[in-house]
Formats: structure tokens, C-alpha cells, sequence
């Protein structure tokens, strides 16, 4: 971990990721448009993840795959399913449906589920069915009709995960060529409304190609966490979350903001100690020696480093918190006190995992139930007061020069 002062950061700090078009996944989406269910296996196969004939786990593969987990495991899905469904819950009962009259009209929205989603999960360091549960129990609670889970390398864990989250079908494909399949569709596979979940920078980059076919949720880059910490912070639960954030993959980033160089240096000591047990250390090594501590003057840099950083984490551990809060504006998910591990969020405490990165929470949120939900207006127009109405839009017309719109105005005046 490198350990810089505030006034020495430059733009390279703040650099993102770009995600140009990358020719490989053209091609790939390119013959799974014209080919595919023949174009998904063959890259499938090409890139690693077996010959597959059949796509669909079928439901003698799921029922195998709930008898291969352990009730423990069990126990704990149901847990995170819970937690994830009691919040998706709560946040789907903020919006209201809205009826109003304005100027003597009645005007309004209604809150209309998705038909269709497509759920991808990683899986090519790591199972994820934590990533399963975040983003199919949103949908299933949206109430979405039809949820589709995608994961390459599908390990009995994520179908158990998938199929007790609400998936009605489960994939065993990734990578592009899931992603093009469920954006224009196969002989198997039906498209989708909308594609959510993360993965590596070729689904992302697949993501933003077919996004305009069908909806995404977010372009994400690599995990990172930002621990902002004073004297009060606990050195071995910073330098164990450093770690969390670091063993993602060789991208992944740590940013440790602090009020002393004693401090990081302390932090840096037990990462490294903790690092030597690691399993994952070939991994988290890599992206630890590419982390940073950064030591700051006041509070004040810490805010304007991590609105500016808009780190997808953000924890917080340093005294008087609640007083500073609110001035924290851009962030994926935040983690309030010593006791608030972002390993929490990762799996059960019931907020969403799936997460802007790369700055992209300078202008969205984390995925949650309002990404599988559409809020669409309506109108009844007082024909007793047409009047007010039509002349107003008929100024607007003219002013415009689009003499039809002023037509269909006129013609409704009394």
C-alpha cells in the first residue's frame, strides 16, 4: 500500500476506467445476434466453460444441487434472501402511486414490474450466489414476471441460491455471450426487458454494447472500498476490509483516507501480517501493493477527496460521524461505524450488493427494487375546461412551428 499526503494526490488517483469497444466482444455478440444457440456454444466451449449442449439447469440439476448444500449453507441463503426481500419490500413500499388534479385535470403515474429481467452472476474466480440473492429477490419482489439467472461454470451452491431467490429459469453460460443472448435472444433462450448484476470488463463491455435492445442496470468497473478513519477506528477490522475489497481480483482498489501516517502505517502492518494466512493472497497481494493511504488535515479533505473519488464503499470510522454525514453525496453503498464491515452489505445485512463503481455514483445509486420497475404517467384532460388547456398547448405549437400539434389543439377548443 502506497502512503501519500493529501496535497501530493494527482489526476491519476481519480482516473477511470474507460470501457471502449473491445473487438472480441463485438464479434461474439455479432454471431450470437445471427447464430445463436450454435454461437453460444461454440464460445462457451472456446473460452472455457465446457461443452454444453444443454443450457438450461433442469429441475433434476436443481433439486441435486439443494441436496448437495448443507443445511447450514440453506439456513444462511435464507437469511440473506429474507434480509434482501424485507428492504426490496420496504423501498418498493416508499413509491406510491399518485393521482392529483392540476388546473382541473387529473394527472398521474402508475408503478408497472418489468416483464422480464436477466440476472447475470460472476463465477469465474469464485461462486457468487450472494450476487444470485441481490439481484433476483429485488425482481422477485418488484414482481417481475418472468426472472432469468446466467452464470458460467454454475457451481451447486449458485443454483441452489438462484432457484430458492425466485429465478423461474436458471442458465449455466456467461460471459458475452450470455449477455447477447438474453439482450436479442436464442432458439433457448428468450430475451429480456433489462440485464443486471456485474461482472468482469468484457460483460461490462458487452452491457454498453446492447444497451438500446434491452435496459441495463449500471457499467461497473472493479470493486473498491474507501475507509475514511481516525484514532478512534479499530486498525485490525480497517486492514481486514482492506483485504475484503483486494482479494475481488488484481483490480480491485483499497483507498485508506486518515489523519496520520502512524495510523496507515499501522493499518499497512496487520494487512500484511493478515496477508501471509491469506488463501486468497495471490489475488489480494497484487491489489493491496496497489492501494493507497492518503493522510489528510481535516474532515473537510476526507469529504472532497471521497465526493470527488465517489468510492463504491464508503466507511466511515472516525468520532462524531452523525455530524458529518449528509455531506458525503456520492458513494455505491455507506457503512456507518466500526461494527459496519462492508462484508455485511456483500451478503446479508439486506441492502444491495451490486454497486456503482468507477465513479458512477456521481449520478446513480446501487441496483435495488426501483431498477425492475417502470413509473409511467397518465392523464384525463377536463373536457370542461378544455379551453385553458388546447390554447395554451396552441401558443406552444405555434411558437414551435409545428402546425399539426397546433391543429390537434385548435380542434378541441369549445
Amino acid at each position: 500500500m502506497k502512503i501519500i499526503n493529501y496535497k501530493d494526490i494527482d489526476k491519476d488517483f481519480f482516473s477511470k476506467i474507460e470501457f471502449e469497444n473491445i473487438e472480441s466482444v463485438n464479434e461474439v455478440i455479432s454471431k450470437v445476434k445471427t447464430f445463436g444457440d450454435n454461437a453460444v456454444r461454440e464460445y462457451t466451449k472456446k473460452f472455457g466453460d465446457g461443452d454444453i449442449e444443454n443450457f438450461k439447469v433442469s429441475e433434476k440439476e436443481i433439486e441435486e444441487a439443494i441436496k448437495s448444500v448443507n443445511s447450514q449453507t440453506k439456513e444462511t441463503l435464507q437469511y440473506a434472501i429474507k434480509n434482501v426481500g424485507e428492504f426490496a419490500k420496504a423501498q418498493l413500499n416508499s413509491i406510491k402511486e399518485l393521482k392529483i388534479e392540476i388546473s382541473g385535470n387529473i394527472l398521474g403515474h402508475k408503478i408497472i414490474a418489468l416483464d422480464s429481467v436477466g440476472c447475470y452472476i460472476p463465477g469465474g474466480n469464485y461462486p457468487l450466489p450472494s450476487s444470485a440473492i441481490m439481484t433476483i429477490v429485488p425482481a422477485k419482489t418488484a414482481g417481475v414476471k418472468r426472472i432469468i439467472a446466467m452464470s458460467p461454470k454454475i457451481k451447486p451452491v449458485t443454483i441452489a441460491a438462484a432457484y430458492m431467490a425466485g429465478a423461474d429459469e436458471i442458465y449455466k453460460i456467461g460471459g458475452v455471450q450470455a449477455i447477447a443472448a438474453m439482450a436479442y435472444g436464442t432458439e433457448t433462450i428468450k430475451k429480456v426487458n433489462k440485464i443486471v448484476g456485474p461482472g468482469n470488463k468484457y460483460v461490462t463491455a458487452a452491457k454498453k454494447y446492447v444497451y438500446g435492445e434491452c435496459g441495463i442496470d449500471f457499467l461497473a468497473g472493479p470493486s473498491e472500498v474507501m475507509i475514511i478513519a481516525d484514532e478512534t477506528a479499530n486498525i485490525d477490522f480497517i486492514a481486514a476490509d482492506m483485504l475484503a475489497q483486494c482479494e475481488h481480483d488484481k483490480d480491485a482498489r483499497a483507498f485508506l483516507i486518515c489523519s496520520s501516517t502512524e495510523l496507515a502505517k499501522k493499518v499497512d502492518k496487520k494487512a500484511k501480517e493478515y496477508l501471509k494466512e491469506l488463501p486468497t493472497k495471490n489475488i489480494a497481494e497484487i491489489s493491496y501493493d496497489k492501494s493507497y493511504a492518503v493522510i489528510i488535515e481535516s474532515i473537510e479533505d476526507a469529504i472532497k477527496l471521497s465526493n470527488e473519488k465517489a468510492p463504491e464503499h464508503l466507511e466511515l470510522c472516525f468520532k462524531d460521524t452523525e455530524k458529518y454525514i449528509n455531506k458525503f453525496t456520492n458513494y455505491g453503498s455507506l457503512f456507518i461505524g466500526n461494527y459496519s464491515a462492508e462484508v455485511f452489505g456483500d451478503y446479508v445485512s439486506g441492502t444491495n450488493h451490486t454497486l456503482p463503481t468507477n465513479q458512477v455514483s456521481k449520478y446513480t445509486g446501487g441496483l435495488s427494487i426501483f431498477d425492475y420497475i417502470k413509473i409511467q404517467t397518465y392523464q384525463i384532460i377536463n373536457s370542461d375546461l378544455i379551453n385553458q388547456t388546447a390554447k395554451n398547448a396552441s401558443v406552444f405549437a405555434e411558437q414551435e412551428g409545428l402546425f399539426a400539434h397546433k391543429l390537434a389543439a385548435d380542434i378541441r377548443i369549445i
